[in-house]
């Protein structure tokens, strides 16, 4: 994809820093596709996830995942994509659709809908979020006709969509988590990030988790990962930024990179560079971020991830995605439930496909249907995010 009109675009919005960003994003660009952790998802002979990849993500921290997602699934997407956008509430403080009908989420207890700014930066340097979003990133004046806010984060999306529930069950993808949080993996949290051109907010330098960083257990997986399936591709531009290799060093201090670089735009970063359908397997411990999405190109990320079980049970949560609570269980088998139904949708939908066999359910002897009328338990899942 050529990405240079965008660049440029993106570049001007920096005034006297303009000719910086650009060399940034360009070079960041081709950074990004000189790394060997890209190409399809590949197991061995017994079954394994094939090493090479296994010891790719270990060193960077993600690997990107091609082809992943098919033609007929994008499209069930988009349209999904289509039908929630029609239901979004008409502002931060509505409850109802534009066409006065109540919004999508405006009955649930948990929070669905993020909003920001155009071009903003709403989470970096505030307390939010554990106060992990540390700096706060540059914030473009946005054209005048943009809106005055404009959303960029749904949270419990599988609630929300039939064709993100099915994603989520995809058999290769889990066979992942298994080969790197172990079979009995727990999952974590789902969301939808929606970075609309001229529109799109920033997402501040960050690290996720907030449990573990003092474990005397502590290592490069404990905090778990997210795929990020992409809907349209994603650039330099419009995608997620990471420093490569951060995952295994601890809690970083976020302002003093920024005061090491000069600016915003940290040495050794790539973006997450993505063709529709590919999916990126990131580790949740990763210094990550995003800038405004300046540029003309559209970025939609189905976002869903996993843990260890090890990192859940018995574990008091950090209070980021759910209220904060020692997670037993009952609570983790709750959660799961949602992967049952998940994986039954995506049976339906997709026939001829071998599905996932999720080790938990087999060990209970649990079997899901998803109909009409389990739609409806699953309805605020969320509240029970596994959040560490």
């Amino acid at each position: 994809m050529d990405i240079s009109k965008s660049i440029d675009l993106c570049a001007a919005y920096y005034g006297n820093q303009a000719d910086a960003m650009r060399q940034y994003l360009e070079s960041g660009q081709e950074a990004a596709l000189r790394l060997d952790n890209r190409g399809p998802i590949c197991f061995d002979e017994a079954g394994s996830l094939d090493p090479a990849i296994r010891e790719a993500y270990s060193r960077y921290g993600f690997y990107v995942f091609t082809d992943v997602l098919s033609k007929e699934e994008l499209a069930d997407i988009e349209a999904d994509l289509g039908e929630m956008r029609k239901s979004f509430p008409t502002g931060p403080e509505s409850l109802v659709n534009a066409d006065g009908h109540p919004a999508l989420g405006s009955d649930c207890k948990a929070l669905t809908l993020v909003w920001s700014k155009p071009l903003g930066d709403p989470l970096g340097g505030t307390a939010l979020a554990n106060g992990r979003h540390q700096v706060k990133m540059f914030e473009p004046e946005a054209a005048k006709e943009a809106p005055a806010a404009a959303p960029f984060i749904l949270l419990g999306s599988l609630q929300f969509s039939d064709a993100c529930l099915r994603t989520y069950a995809h058999p290769q993808l889990l066979r992942v988590a298994e080969a790197i949080n172990g079979p009995d993996f727990a999952p974590f949290n789902e969301a939808l990030f929606i970075k609309d051109p001229g529109i799109g907010a920033a997402v501040s330098w960050h690290q996720d988790g907030v449990t573990h960083w003092d474990s005397d257990d502590f290592d490069e997986d404990i905090h778990g990962f997210n795929f990020m399936a992409q809907v349209y591709g994603s650039t330099a531009v419009n995608g997620v930024w990471v420093v490569p290799g951060t995952h295994k060093l601890g809690k970083i201090d976020i302002n003093e990179l920024v005061a090491e670089a000069g600016s915003e735009r940290l040495e050794g970063a790539v973006p997450l560079v993505c063709k529709p359908g590919d999916v990126v397997v990131c580790n949740r411990q990763l210094v990550h971020g995003s800038f405004p999405n300046c540029g003309l190109e559209p970025r939609v990320t189905v976002n869903f991830g996993f843990h260890r079980r090890s990192s859940v049970l018995g574990v008091q949560g950090g209070g980021i995605h759910s209220e904060a609570q020692e997670f037993d269980a009952e609570t983790i088998a709750r959660r799961s439930r949602v992967l049952g139904y998940a994986i039954d949708a995506r049976q339906q939908r997709f026939a001829g496909e071998s599905p996932y066999r999720y080790q938990p359910f087999a060990d209970e002897k649990k079997n899901f249907s998803w109909n009409t009328q389990t739609r409806a338990d699953i309805k605020d899942y969320n509240c029970d995010d596994l959040s560490i």
